[in-house]
């Protein structure tokens, strides 16, 4: 079954993009001091793993000169 769907008028539509409140909403709290330091330090713990991860991974990532002779070979290749 179809459900019938109204018109909406224009005006209607257009008078809505207009319209403004005339309640104000409240003013906002400030941080505290502590709040502000909380923040702060959560901040630079995670920047601060994020560049430790970073500078512990990039040796593991760099890759080799191909011409260059591999200086990890095993005990079991020499014999």
């Amino acid at each position: 079954m179809f459900r019938r769907r109204e018109p909406v008028p224009f005006a209607f539509v257009a008078e809505a993009d207009r319209f403004r409140s005339n309640v104000t909403p409240p003013p906002r709290e400030r941080a505290s001091r502590s709040q502000l330091a909380g923040r702060t330090l959560i901040t630079l713990t995670v920047v601060g793993g994020l560049a430790g991860s970073l500078l512990f991974g990039l040796p593991a990532l760099q890759q080799e000169a191909p011409g260059a002779a591999s200086t990890h070979q095993s005990e079991a290749a020499h014999r």
